[in-house]
């Protein structure tokens, strides 16, 4: 990693935080002595028109409350802002983390120098709701969701910029190679949408993989059942842990054999059927029955 520099005042105000081009984007990190690291995820968004599709889709509105993560260096900051949003930015780089503090000054930004992964979300944003819009760094985009999925109260929407094969998953649908374990946790409480398919080369640097633009709507089938909420989740770990295994035997090992068949009865599937055969309502029935919450 390159020695931290001071910020250089030209190449830093060529590089204002709106859109920048390769060349500009090249000065703003050389500014600050950084090159995007891939183990971070560090792919920078230089194409303005994607950036203006993210805030149509998202269409954040005056005074609400949006989360950010891997905020870079403000290209889609600066539109959120600029919509009069409160955002509330969380970025793990220290050098990037000073060139914002430098380049924003905005009263509606609010910045926090952390991993994303481990921040307080609840105390961060004092338990009121939230949206969360975001180029989210790859390499934490797992985690980063499971943990929104796990907040009492979860965003009312999500914006993400994923990796294609991370938006093909979690919009999975039953019967398909893709659909796991987070796709149904995430449905349990989101329609889930891949949106528009994003190349390479709008980024810097280029990424390997295609890249997504994914939404996240909350939905409110399951907003009364906060112990099937709770619950569902491990049991579905539980059987896509083995998911070429037959259901029946899985259950039976983990819940009993008794329960695990009349919980399959009580959806009407055979024994034998594999986990990534069940949609999301059909998990939601399997595990009222298993812990009898009827």
């Amino acid at each position: 990693m390159s020695a931290r520099r001071p910020i250089n005042a030209a190449a830093a105000a060529a590089a204002a935080v709106t859109d920048m081009n390769k060349q500009q984007l090249t000065a703003a990190l050389e500014s600050i002595g950084m090159r995007p690291g891939r183990g971070l995820g560090q792919n920078f968004l230089l194409d303005g028109n994607l950036l203006d599709y993210i805030v149509r889709l998202s269409a954040p509105g005056k005074g609400e409350r949006i989360l950010e993560v891997g905020p870079g260096f403000g290209a889609l900051t600066s539109r959120l802002l600029k919509a009069g949003a409160e955002v509330y930015a969380v970025e793990f780089d220290h050098r990037i983390a000073e060139y914002l503090r430098t380049h924003i000054e905005k009263g509606n930004f609010h910045l926090t120098e952390a991993d994303a992964c481990r921040v307080d979300y609840v105390e961060l944003l004092e338990n009121r709701p939230f949206r969360a819009i975001a180029n989210l760094p790859y390499s934490i985009s797992t985690i980063f969701i499971a943990r929104m999925l796990d907040l009492p109260n979860p965003p009312e929407s999500m914006f993400f910029m994923l990796q294609r094969e991370m938006g093909e998953r979690l919009s999975a649908v039953p019967g398909t190679k893709n659909y796991g374990a987070l796709s149904v946790r995430t449905q349990l409480r989101y329609d889930v949408k891949l949106e528009k398919i994003v190349p390479p080369e709008v980024f810097f640097p280029p990424p390997e993989v295609d890249s997504a633009i994914v939404s996240f709507r909350r939905h409110d089938r399951y907003a009364e059942k906060p112990e099937l909420c709770r619950l569902l989740p491990g049991v579905v770990k539980t059987v896509f842990a083995q998911r070429r295994k037959q259901m029946g035997k899985v259950l039976g090992q983990n819940y009993g054999k008794e329960k695990a068949a009349a919980a399959l009865a009580a959806v009407n599937l055979p024994p034998e059927i594999r986990p990534d055969k069940l949609a999301v309502d059909q998990f939601a029935v399997l595990t009222r029955a298993l812990f009898a919450l009827d």
